[in-house]
Formats: C-alpha cells, structure tokens, sequence
C-alpha cells in the first residue's frame, strides 16, 4: 500500500481513518485471544463480544480507507479492501495506538487497558458524530452505542475490583501504574489532526484529555485506587512507531492470509 500515491487533499483524511480503523482491529484481536481463556464464563463471552463490537467498526473504517485509496492490490486489478488493509499491511503500515497493542497479560492488564480505551472511545465518538464528513459521523453514530456499553462494563469490573479484596486492589493498581505511560498518546495532537479538526472533519484529541481524566478520577474514587504520579510518556503509533509487541501480533493475525493470498472459505 502506497498512501503517498493519494492526492495531498486525501492523504490526511486517509490517515486519519486508518488510525480509527487500526486502533479498534488490534484491540479486537487482543481481546479475542482471550476467548476460552477468561476467568469465568461471563467475562469470557462480554470480551469476545466487545471485540466483535470492535472489529465491526474496524470494518466500517478500513472499508471507507479503501474507497479514498486509488492504488492497486500489488498482485492483482482489485483496489485495496477492508481485508487488504487488514491482511496484507506491514507493522510500520499500521496507526494504531500504542496502548492497544500491549499483550494481555492477566484479566487486571487487560480491564485497565480496556477501560482507558472505552473512556476515551466514548468521547471520541461523542465528537465524531458531529464531524463534516459524513462517512465518519455515520460510523461514530453507530459505534457511539456499543463503546458506552463497553464503558458500563469495564468502569464496573474496575471498581468491583479495586474496592474488593487487597490483593485485587494491588493487581490493578499494578496494570494501572504499568500502562499509564501508554495513556498520553490518546490526546497527542499532531499537524494531520490539526489540519482536519480545523476543517471540522476530525476531533483534536486534546479537548478529549480533561473529560477522560473526569471519568477516570470518579472511576478511581470509587475504586479506591490512584492516578500514577509518573508522567505518561511513550507516543508514535499513529506516526507508525510501534512497541515490539505489534509485529508478533500482526505475524499470527495475518498468517492464514499471508500463506494463501487472497483465499475465502
């Protein structure tokens, strides 16, 4: 995929979706691999679940990245697709946020993780929905009702287990202290999102920041547990700079169609 083949007046547009539609496929993906392996039964079919949430508006993204690309399948006449965008990019190629991409590690890890996604993707959809472009208001509208679901869900296992015993108060205040430097990137502003806020097609990510510091604090006053004191600090997946934990992801994700290209069942 060649993005640099799209007029100048497209290609911030076209990076902008791709980064809506890369952040939810990969936490998707995480999510996921959670199925049979969660705690318990209802836990392990809400995650799956909220990932197919996810995956569906990873689609809508991706599918609407498509139609703004002119480029080719390299091996065929097709335009890029949804699936071609998903299947066949390379990790440098992806503009998901760091913060999706950290492996699961325990059900704490990924609760923290998926709470600080589901506060910010609520208000982010909150703003898309009044964007100019209506491909993208459209989607947000849509996406707007399951991430709130999504945010029931992960506020309460956050307090259920920051105010329970002591041992699950310290397991989550750990994953809290551990992806908390992940958290600064959500509301990074680069020139790309500039230029399309100004053009009221996109949301400028740092009006987002103290309404999602207002939802953690009442989230951790009820859970009892505290805001890092640590500066949060690691940036570059929208740009293409990934943690190393991306490519092992992508390299299982994207086997079936690396090995057979272009294969349906």
């Amino acid at each position: 995929m060649n993005r640099h083949s799209v007029s100048t007046s497209n290609h911030d547009l076209l990076d902008y979706v791709l980064r809506q539609g890369d952040t939810p496929l990969i936490l998707a993906q995480r999510l996921c691999e959670w199925c049979g392996h969660a705690p318990e039964l209802e836990i392990d079919l809400a995650l799956s679940n909220i990932g197919l949430d996810l995956l569906g508006q990873a689609r809508h993204f991706l599918s609407y990245a498509a139609t703004i690309m002119p480029d080719t399948h390299p091996d065929s006449e097709k335009k890029p697709d949804e699936d071609y965008l998903a299947f066949h990019r390379d990790e440098r190629e992806f503009l998901n946020l760091l913060l999706v991409e950290q492996p699961n590690g325990g059900f704490n890890d990924t609760l923290v993780r998926q709470f600080f996604m589901d506060a910010y993707h609520v208000l982010l959809h909150q703003a898309l929905v009044q964007s100019r472009d209506p491909q993208i208001s459209a989607i947000s509208a849509k996406s707007l009702k399951e991430v709130e679901y999504h945010l029931r869900f992960s506020r309460g296992w956050m307090i259920r287990l920051g105010d329970g015993t002591e041992q699950s108060r310290q397991k989550i205040q750990q994953s809290v202290n551990q992806l908390w430097r992940f958290t600064g990137e959500l509301f990074h502003c680069d020139d790309i999102e500039q230029r399309l806020a100004a053009e009221g097609i996109a949301v400028d990510p740092r009006t987002l920041h103290e309404p999602w510091l207002d939802i953690v604090n009442e989230t951790f006053a009820a859970a009892t547990l505290e805001i890092p004191a640590e500066l949060p600090y690691r940036q570059g997946g929208k740009q293409g700079l990934h943690t190393e934990h991306l490519g092992y992801m992508l390299a299982e994700m994207q086997s079936l169609q690396r090995a057979y290209p272009n294969c349906n069942w």
